[in-house]
């Protein structure tokens, strides 16, 4: 959960952290100290109290409810017990000879059976100071005991003002801790927030970088760090001078990567236009030697029809090439009202006259769907779509072409139920002259540019084509905008 967190977040908690530990140790050891203390100047008053039972030359004074007590002289009665202390005499056994307990208000009482037991197994674990907790009644005591004449004589002071001081120290310590530890992480918040900014700065340059379209076509990264956050001395400072280095380095390479793309278009539109002459002489004169009755060999005659062939299948190519190259350069389509359903029921036809060993479905409502473009290059697409699946498929495949359509979209599918496409080729199926596995090789008429055309013009169009193919079922589907996207020109001229 934790990688999730900001780095804001991170440094808060961290040091918020460390701090509560700060505070917390530093408390309990005061809190523990305090308490030390405390104990031992208990352990020094209760010897006090036990010295004073004990009385003179290490004779205990008369203890009240002791009758049995040492017959000292009556002006030797003993000095008062104390307010809240604790008197008591044990016989061997652990029973009380006498016992008292002076209440705040002077008066006192004799301990009860338990309170006596209680003092009983206290005194097991030796004589020296240490707590015992003689009921609700009373509460807790530090006592200390000292055998006298084989008589066991007790005294102890009652730990309330002991635990009250620890607990107000205790409340005071944490409050203050807590209070603190509060202000300190609003403190944290703030200065971190405000260190940071610089590094949110750079992050929403990377990011806007990062929402470019940098795969294709003129860009340009006119984004940087400000300078104020370029400062080499700070780390922040070196991370926005390398981001902009970096987006100075990538402006130039993709700067050259246009200026070869461009050339390379320039040459293939100008080398497929110069080639449209002579390919036309050749199929001319090939056509024309063919058509006369002179008297040829057979290998003549071969040699003349493989030179027609060859040379309108090399026209072909040159023609894919040309509109390639135009669409790449951005050269604007025929704007139009196309009805897909017509152009639909068309393309079926046509596909079924020309291959009567394939079964032609077509699935269209009878509603009418139109979309703005250029119909003759959507003809086109639909027509490369049937070609392929004749093409890529064996006789008795079943092809069926489906138009529907949703809020925004016409939606056109092509359908076929064959050995479908391998996973490999599939990934790289729109580019250019990109071969198949031997189940769709393509054959020697095909110059390997439908499905590239194909989708240069439904991307110019501003819609999408795709393709999903298992074994037995693979569907093209192609989107065009029912409306007319930015990328359609309001001109008409028709890219020939």
């Amino acid at each position: 959960m934790t990688r999730r967190w900001t780095l804001r977040r991170k440094l808060v908690v961290g040091i918020s952290a460390l701090v509560a530990a700060g505070f917390l140790i530093t408390s309990l050891t005061t809190i523990v100290a305090l308490r030390s203390f405390v104990f031992e100047r208990l352990d020094v008053q209760v010897t006090e109290a036990l010295d004073l039972a004990i009385g003179l030359d290490g004779q205990r004074w008369d203890l009240p409810g002791d009758p049995d007590g040492p017959d000292l002289p009556d002006d030797a009665d003993g000095p008062a017990p104390r307010v809240g202390s604790l008197q008591a005499v044990l016989d061997e056994d652990g029973s009380a000879i006498s016992s008292s307990y002076t209440r705040a208000d002077g008066t006192e009482i004799t301990l009860d059976g338990q309170q006596i037991a209680a003092l009983s197994d206290a005194l097991d674990k030796g004589n020296a100071p240490q707590s015992v907790d003689l009921g609700s009644e009373l509460g807790a005591f530090r006592i200390a005991a000292s055998s006298l004449d084989g008589e066991t004589i007790v005294a102890g002071i009652p730990l309330d003002d002991a635990t009250a001081t620890t607990t107000a120290l205790t409340v005071i310590l944490f409050s203050v801790a807590g209070c603190t530890l509060l202000v300190a992480v609003v403190g944290l918040s703030m200065l971190v927030r405000r260190n940071l900014r610089p590094l949110d700065r750079v992050a929403a340059v990377a990011q806007r970088v990062s929402a470019r379209r940098l795969a294709e076509g003129a860009v340009a990264i006119p984004e940087r760090v400000d300078p104020s956050d370029t400062d080499p001395h700070t780390e922040v400072g070196r991370v926005g001078t390398s981001l902009n280095d970096l987006l100075g380095h990538i402006e130039a390479a993709l700067t050259a990567r246009q200026h070869s793309e461009e050339q390379l278009r320039r040459f293939i539109a100008d080398a497929s236009h110069e080639l449209r002459t002579p390919l036309a002489s050749i199929r001319g004169y090939a056509q024309l030697s063919l058509s006369e009755d002179a008297a040829m060999t057979p290998t003549q005659e071969r040699s003349f029809d493989r030179i027609q062939s060859e040379a309108e299948r090399m026209g072909s190519l040159v023609d894919d090439l040309l509109l390639l190259a135009r669409l790449d350069a951005g050269q604007t389509l025929r704007k139009e009202d196309v009805e897909l359903t017509l152009v639909a029921v068309d393309a079926v036809s046509d596909a079924h006259a020309a291959d009567s060993t394939h079964e032609w479905r077509l699935d269209v409502s009878e509603e009418l769907i139109s979309v703005p473009g250029d119909g003759n290059r959507i003809r086109q697409v639909l027509a490369n779509l049937l070609r392929n699946a004749l093409t890529h498929t064996p006789a008795g495949t079943v092809v069926t072409t489906s138009l529907t359509q949703n809020d925004a979209d016409a939606i056109l599918t092509v359908e076929d139920d064959g050995p479908g496409i391998a996973a490999d080729v599939r990934d790289r199926l729109f580019d250019r002259f990109a071969r198949g596995d031997h189940a769709r090789n393509r054959d020697a008429g095909s110059t390997g540019l439908g499905l590239s055309i194909a989708h240069a013009i439904i991307i110019a169009h501003g819609g999408s084509i795709a393709v999903d193919s298992i074994p037995g079922r693979t569907v093209f589907t192609v989107r065009l905008p029912l409306h007319a996207p930015q990328l359609l020109s309001d001109q008409t001229d028709d890219v020939s």
